[in-house]
């Protein structure tokens, strides 16, 4: 059985983070947590002259944030009524990125699934600053990120963007095998080269890449960087129409060659679909 965290702040954005996982996993027997943190911060000098000022704020977060995670359970059995998922709701007065990875450990959770909004609120932006210390920070689990506004859609076209600068594991790969089987996907592998041919290391990583895919079926695109990267993969996405992209996250990798780009660093990384990215997992 698959297990699922899937952080929530009450917005809409969170909340079609939740239906679209619930919907990817429809044919597959599920465990999903729904998780709520919230800060209790008073003043060091009002804590220090009226402790229960700080306890009765603490009181009404915790009741805010266990009312939002029942309005969300209610809603999203309604949604998922017809799926073989169970959902067991997290409230909890801690910082987010740390109860994620204490959560990933103590429930042993294959994925999180998030929304997520750029820092700038324009509508476009997928990959806020935000979004990207994120994924920097959780560890050992694979993230789905959501747009904004974003309704579902079976992914039939998986995109995989890389540069063939890393040894894959088959544990690193596998849960893009595991998308793609769940609608029978075709998997598109996304080079942008700088050079024209690969260096040998380069060689060696495409050709266990290869070993890895032998079993499904896909395609290799090779993608000149005539410009920025994040501009190179947002117009393959619109070209194959492309229904989730997904990378592997090592430092000084891919990924963050991409969030050095100007254009990112001011608005985010622009795309309209979920993004998978995979942890170092070797």
């Amino acid at each position: 059985m698959k297990r699922i965290l899937v952080p929530s702040d009450f917005s809409d954005n969170a909340y079609r983070a939740l239906y679209y996982a619930t919907h990817l996993f429809k044919e597959k027997a599920c465990e999903f947590y729904i998780l709520n943190t919230f800060d209790v911060d008073t003043p060091i000098l009002t804590s220090r002259l009226d402790t229960s000022k700080g306890d009765l704020l603490y009181q009404q977060r915790s009741k805010a944030s266990k009312e939002g995670l029942a309005n969300t359970l209610n809603s999203i059995k309604e949604d998922a009524e017809n799926f073989d998922h169970t959902f067991e709701t997290i409230s909890i007065s801690k910082k987010l990125t740390e109860t994620i990875n204490k959560t990933i450990k103590s429930k042993n959770i294959d994925l999180v699934v998030m929304g997520t909004k750029g820092a700038s609120g324009v509508k476009e932006v997928f990959m806020g600053s935000n979004t990207v210390k994120m994924i920097q920070k959780i560890k050992g689990c694979p993230i789905i990120t959501v747009p904004d506004e974003f309704d579902f859609i079976p992914p039939k076209e998986v995109a995989f963007a890389t540069d063939f600068k890393h040894s894959y594991s088959k544990k690193e790969i596998q849960p893009i095998l595991n998308i793609a089987a769940l609608f029978n996907a075709k998997i598109r592998v996304m080079h942008i080269h700088d050079a024209e041919t690969l260096s040998k290391e380069q060689e060696e990583n495409f050709k266990r890449l290869k070993e890895h895919l032998a079993a499904v079926e896909y395609t290799t695109h090779w993608v000149s960087k005539f410009d920025q990267k994040a501009q190179v993969i947002k117009e393959f996405i619109e070209k194959m129409d492309i229904n989730i992209l997904t990378m592997l996250y090592h430092k000084h990798g891919f990924i963050e060659n991409i969030t050095r780009e100007p254009v990112v660093k001011k608005i985010g990384f622009k795309a309209s679909i979920p993004f998978m990215v995979i942890p170092e997992m070797n």
